[in-house]
């Protein structure tokens, strides 16, 4: 699926949701977390494209493969938190949104630990 396309299910998307939201907020919720799902779900084959790149490099000798896979996790809970709050946005949560932010930000941070402690050995060895 095109970005064309992509965009076209996501403008549906909000027309709908614009047009029930006075008559029924649940629903707009809904056709709200719908849209979001089937643009999610269309953009998941790009995924295989991304997967078989990183395969290549994370069997090569001396590699270390370890900070892709970290930064892979990483990349992924970024994505989860931002989808994740804006669904509570457009519940009108913004509370709720900011706390689920706040939490992917410390687990990234939490994740990266590993990275940031290798970047500083390596500065720390050529500094002497």
């Amino acid at each position: 699926m095109n970005i064309f396309q992509i965009v076209i299910i996501g403008i549906v998307g909000v027309l709908l949701v614009l047009s029930i939201k006075e008559k029924s907020p649940e629903f707009a919720l809904g056709t709200s977390l719908i849209t979001g799902v089937i643009v999610l779900i269309a953009v998941i084959s790009q995924f295989d494209t991304i997967f078989d790149f990183l395969n290549r490099y994370l069997t090569i000798d001396g590699f270390n493969s370890d900070y892709i896979k970290i930064l892979l996790k990483i990349l992924g809970i970024a994505y989860v938190t931002q989808f994740g709050a804006e669904i509570c946005k457009d519940a009108g949560s913004v509370s709720v949104a900011s706390k689920i932010e706040l939490a992917g930000k410390v687990i990234i941070l939490s994740y990266g630990v590993p990275i940031i402690i290798s970047l500083l050995d390596t500065v720390k060895g050529i500094l002497g």
